[in-house]
């Protein structure tokens, strides 16, 4: 299959344009460089540098394309919060232009990834896709957003897609080329691993949660197998399958505190912990209902958390910088 992908210059998008790519699909990737690196695009896929929202590039290369990976976005909470007129210009308003499109083009498959962060609170563990959506940020928000825009398209009868919604990504291309470069990082994983790199301290908000340890429990899952879930989905909907939204997780989940000892065996280094005040909006727990992504695409988590933290300080230990500008 001819497979655009947007974003595929970022974290994600670059091991997922890797997979499809090993497993004989044509890609072209669609990225505007602005937080991804063009170091991280595969050599074997045709890379556009432009926005989704530029209606004269898309109309040059969507046609002839099967399907559309939608990995293109803003990811971090705390930035939606401060600016989300932002958000919902990155995670709505542009991509609304891409659907468009696609539309006019007949283009009609499109794998969307999305997150957890669009059922906010949840009232049942573990979370399944019924479950009700109420997000808490402006980040869940804008991109349950497109979800609905892309729910019209689907009532209307233009496309077909299938939403995946994943919980907390971790992990590495297991030789250490491909991995996580944010600026700044947030994440948890990557997080540990520069404290236990440079011998610093790691802050855990909140000890005093109905948890096992008092620290948030989440459910994480190796990029690997979120990357192999999103070749499955292009793969569904290029053989007929019909939409569906999956969450994508491990089924199980992990403290913050077991988080840290994952990155502690891993590095061989005894990380300092500090422990400060919940942060608002932290819910106790996530973990995700994950029956449907196996039923729908043949999917199921393979890989765990020790092998998610192994392959991140293998990332990490040989990209001290990352990939360095976004152009490089």
């Amino acid at each position: 299959m001819r497979v655009l992908v947007t974003g595929g210059a970022g974290y994600i998008g670059s091991i997922t344009v890797r997979m499809l790519l090993d497993a004989g699909h044509d890609v072209l990737v669609l990225d505007s460089l602005e937080r991804g690196h063009k170091a991280s695009v595969d050599s074997r896929a045709v890379l556009v540098k432009a926005s989704v929202a530029d209606a004269e590039v898309l109309d040059s290369i969507l046609p002839g394309v099967e399907a559309v990976l939608h990995i293109a976005g803003y990811i971090e909470v705390a930035e939606s919060q401060e600016r989300p007129e932002l958000y919902y210009r990155k995670n709505l308003a542009e991509p609304s232009m891409m659907l468009d499109r696609m539309v006019t083009t007949g283009v009609r498959n499109l794998v969307f990834s999305s997150t957890a962060a669009v059922y906010g609170q949840p009232e049942v563990i573990p979370i399944p896709e019924s479950a009700p959506t109420a997000p808490v940020n402006v980040y869940g928000a804008s991109k349950l957003a497109f979800e609905r825009l892309i729910a019209v398209a689907e009532q209307a009868g233009k496309i077909d897609a299938v939403r995946l919604r994943y919980f907390n990504v971790a992990g590495a291309w297991p030789d250490g080329s491909l991995g996580e470069a944010h600026d700044p990082e947030t994440h948890i994983v990557p997080r540990v691993l520069q404290a236990a790199a440079g011998g610093d301290g790691f802050v855990v908000f909140g000890i005093d949660y109905p948890t096992p340890d008092g620290t948030c429990v989440r459910d994480y899952i190796h990029v690997m197998d979120l990357a192999r879930a999103h070749l499955l989905a292009v793969e569904h909907l290029g053989g007929g399958g019909r939409g569906a939204i999956c969450n994508l997780g491990s089924g199980r989940g992990y403290s913050n505190l077991e988080v840290v000892r994952a990155c502690e065996e891993a590095t061989g280094a005894t990380i300092d912990l500090e422990f400060g005040p919940r942060r608002p909006g932290d819910p106790a727990t996530l973990i995700a209902e994950i029956d449907r992504a196996r039923e729908v695409l043949g999917w199921k988590p393979e890989l765990s958390l020790g092998e998610m933290v192994t392959d991140a300080w293998r990332w990490h230990g040989s990209h001290p910088h990352g990939y360095g500008s976004g152009e490089s």
